[in-house]
């Protein structure tokens, strides 16, 4: 029996002053997280999240989802909270994602939308509101993938020379980053978790918020984990957000080229991990289907090595330990 879906329908329950309703799946994420959808019998829905609190705290997620929505961004508004048993109710943004809606018609305004959001957010910073995305978790989504991509998944030792540039290359990746101006970064802002609903676009999944390069989340947007685009319209889209965030007076740089290679080598910082969680999603948590999604991001990693001499050690040792 499912014990914490009966609990978490008798609280909804009391939240809905005992409102007939019927509790449906939503969505499930790489977390322990779960989400239901509630209808009401008058046509009303609205959002359960169930977060183990062994597992998942609710509280950033409650703190974010106001931090969003203060900077004028479509998040779900948090109706009733109980922390201590991880139950949230949330306003329903509906069930579109961009994902399932993006096509070659509809992307620029979509893109153009996400955009102007993530211009909204960056601009509401303010210093110590959320936790510094600094060396220590920068290097650490890093080794992940050494760890578990590369010795889990593929079963390859690293002999000295080998840990040597890879060593190397974290260093100029993190040397990157941190060189680049602190923002808000919502840290997943992908097509997945962003939905087509009014005021566009409704914002997901926002609970590991940090402060951190101005760069990562259009990254994020631009080079996803499932689906890609050609060059031609990322660097497109990525120069249409240089010049709104320069109208804006946000602090990027002067200069397109520079702040095109921060973006790609904070995307390869970003690549590098989420090759690492995919496969520790297979092999720690059961769930194999992302495993299915890493070769999209071995074209991209490989894409930005190829490009920037600096890299090109890191390129040579990828060319000797991951497949073509």
């Amino acid at each position: 029996m499912d014990f914490r879906l009966a609990a978490l329908e008798r609280w909804i329950g009391a939240q809905l002053r005992d409102a007939s309703f019927t509790l449906t799946s939503a969505s499930e994420d790489a977390s322990f997280r779960r989400y239901f959808r509630a209808r009401l019998a008058d046509g009303r829905s609205f959002v359960a999240m169930d977060a183990p609190p062994e597992r998942e705290d609710c509280s950033p997620f409650v703190r974010v989802a106001r931090l969003l929505r203060e900077a004028g961004v479509n998040a779900p508004r948090v109706l009733a909270e109980d922390l201590a048993q991880g139950f949230l109710l949330l306003s329903d943004l509906g069930t579109a994602t961009y994902l399932d809606r993006l096509n070659e018609h509809n992307a620029a305004d979509l893109y153009r939308d996400a955009t102007d959001a993530l211009l909204r957010w960056q601009l509401a910073t303010r210093r110590g509101e959320l936790p510094p995305y600094g060396e220590p978790m920068l290097r650490g989504e890093m080794n992940l993938f050494p760890e578990w991509y590369l010795s889990r998944h593929l079963g390859v030792s690293l002999t000295d020379s080998q840990k040597n540039d890879l060593e190397e290359a974290f260093r100029l990746l993190v040397e990157s980053a941190l060189a680049q101006p602190m923002v808000y970064v919502h840290r997943d802002y992908m097509p997945r978790n962003l939905m087509v609903c009014e005021p566009n676009p409704g914002v997901l999944d926002f609970q590991d918020a940090v402060e951190g390069p101005v760069s990562y989340d259009m990254v994020s947007l631009l080079r996803d984990a499932f689906i890609s685009w050609e060059e031609e319209r990322v660097l497109d889209w990525t120069l249409r957000y240089w010049e709104k965030a320069r109208q804006a007076h946000l602090p990027v740089d002067r200069d397109f080229s520079a702040f095109w290679r921060s973006f790609e080598w904070m995307g390869l910082q970003r690549h590098l991990k989420v090759l690492g969680i995919f496969a520790r999603l297979a092999y720690r948590d059961g769930k194999p289907k992302y495993l299915q999604d890493t070769p999209r991001f071995l074209r991209y990693a490989r894409g930005v090595t190829q490009r920037y001499a600096a890299l090109a050690p890191f390129a040579r040792l990828l060319d000797a330990l991951l497949p073509p």
